[in-house]
């Protein structure tokens, strides 16, 4: 057998979100003999203490710059901004990051928005780079630049399902590179649902994710609307994140950002504040799921495969959502999928659920059986060390 490669991975979020989870669950499930890993993270948080108890080396390193494009310019140029300003600073971290490099055969940058990095990273490593792709990029001037940079810095690229793979071969990417889907554990047993969420009858509904106009969190308040006009008042929305708006949003949601307001001011605005309920944020974003029967994730983005969906699939709970990708979420088997966002469709969906128990736990089994067949820990803990080693086999002959 092979020894362990060993392999220095840099994570953005701490554990504060997707990506960051989406990789502990990889490293959680590795095999040991197979690689030996130290990670880096960004942000301190709970993903520290994680790692800690299973012995994997972690470090907080905040001057690690970063950067994503976005499709608005404004906020494109803003970041920019922020982003050369902080690659300034991160002289010393660069210089460690390349002292540190040179004991490892690869570097995995868990992000996209660490491609800037991969591309200085290249000329002062004999290491192999592997970039890790979350999220589907706009087509524009930034999003391009970012996938040059990511094709001049990394050996292979990662992507967590084929619709990221398609995305960024449409910019212009021809780095080698794979499918593999993030890693989602199916827990023996439920956790304890989170205090304070009414258990009055209702059929509970969580939404896991900030807000952002992208991921469409306002579209709950339109299915509110649709619900009652149905007469329905037998459905609760549990929403955990930050959920505060900005002057830059359209129409009420702006207005309402303008003067410091929150998602709760606008569904109060509209008169459905009765359907919601709004925890914050939540580090332990489970034991939400565990407390209600069903996940709703009315994007805008299309794009019904994020880490949210897989946790809530692996506890058996469907999901509502709007896309045309059936990969996890498979309309009638393990939820509902809308090729378009319908606030109708979607309300009159809940209510058949609210009506029909039973259906809740068929579509759950059925996620059950979905996220064992597509994101088991350890097939796909091994499937990443597999693309590590071949980053690492095709830089070890290049100067």
């Amino acid at each position: 057998m092979p020894s362990p490669l060993r392999v220095l991975c840099l994570d953005i979020e701490g554990g504060h979100g997707g990506s960051s989870r989406s990789l502990f669950q990889a490293l959680k499930h590795m095999d040991r003999e197979a690689a030996a890993v130290e990670v880096w993270c960004r942000r301190p948080g709970p993903v520290q203490e994680w790692y800690a108890a299973l012995g994997i080396p972690c470090r907080v390193e905040p001057d690690m710059p970063k950067v994503t494009a976005v499709p608005r310019l404004s906020r494109n140029l803003y970041m920019q901004a922020v982003h050369l300003r902080d690659a300034f600073r991160s002289r010393g971290f660069r210089a460690r990051l390349a002292a540190a490099s040179a004991a490892v055969s690869a570097v995995h940058l868990n992000h996209e928005s660490l491609a800037g990095l991969a591309a200085w990273l290249r000329p002062h490593t004999r290491a192999a780079i592997v970039v890790h792709n979350r999220t589907m990029l706009p087509d524009n001037w930034f999003a391009r630049r970012q996938v040059r940079l990511m094709q001049a810095g990394a050996d292979r690229l990662v992507f967590i399902t084929a619709n990221e793979e398609a995305n960024v071969r449409r910019l212009g990417c021809g780095t080698p590179g794979e499918v593999i889907h993030n890693a989602a554990e199916i827990p023996d047993r439920m956790p304890e649902p989170f205090p304070g969420i009414p258990l009055d009858g209702r059929l509970r509904v969580a939404c896991l994710s900030n807000y952002s106009w992208g991921r469409g969190l306002d579209r709950l308040v339109d299915v509110a609307q649709e619900l009652r006009q149905l007469g329905r008042e037998d459905v609760l929305f549990v929403l955990a994140g930050d959920m505060g708006l900005t002057a830059a949003l359209p129409g009420e949601l702006g207005r309402i950002g303008a003067r410091g307001g929150s998602l709760a001011d606008y569904a109060q605005a509209r008169g459905v504040a009765g359907y919601f309920r709004f925890l914050g944020h939540v580090s332990e974003p489970e034991r939400v799921l565990a407390a209600c029967a069903a996940l709703a994730k009315p994007t805008r983005e299309h794009n019904p495969w994020g880490r949210d969906i897989l946790e809530a699939l692996a506890l058996g709970r469907p999901v509502l959502t709007v896309g045309s990708c059936a990969t996890f979420v498979r309309n009638g088997e393990t939820g509902v999928l809308q090729p378009e966002f319908s606030a109708r469709g979607m309300a009159e969906a809940l209510a058949g659920l609210a009506d029909a128990p039973d259906r809740i736990g068929e579509m759950g089994r059925r996620a059950v059986a979905v996220i064992r067949d597509l994101c088991s820990g350890p097939d796909r803990a091994a499937d990443l060390v597999r693309a590590w080693r071949a980053a690492a086999e095709s830089r070890s002959g290049r100067p």
